[in-house]
């Protein structure tokens, strides 16, 4: 879970010659690439969520979707390599609907 910064230590930081910003500055993302990540981690988030609510096993969502545990353990982290549209078949899949799908992109 993300912490904000106290200012005090922002300032400490900034004294001592530290650039201090956030991942879209320290990676260099464009607004584009700042807000597919954002959407991964969203959805990512409520699949994890979901999985849970539903009482399922990494290991029995896998078997749903045809994949590996493993696979359902990086669509929770926002794996890069997982794709936006299996993220979105497991979703679907453990029974989100498109108002839930929409909730979880605006949070």
């Amino acid at each position: 879970m993300a912490t904000e910064m106290t200012a005090t230590k922002r300032r400490r930081l900034e004294r001592a010659g530290w650039k201090v910003g956030g991942v879209r500055d320290f990676l260099e993302l464009t607004d584009a690439e700042s807000a597919l990540v954002e959407l991964r981690l969203a959805l990512s988030k409520e699949f994890r969520a979901l999985r849970v609510r539903n009482g399922l096993s990494q290991g029995q969502v896998a078997t749903l979707l045809e994949s590996s545990q493993s696979r359902v353990a990086k669509m929770e982290a926002g794996d890069a390599s997982v794709s936006l549209d299996l993220l979105l078949r497991g979703l679907i899949s453990l029974g989100a609907s498109r108002r839930d799908l929409a909730k979880a992109i605006a949070r």
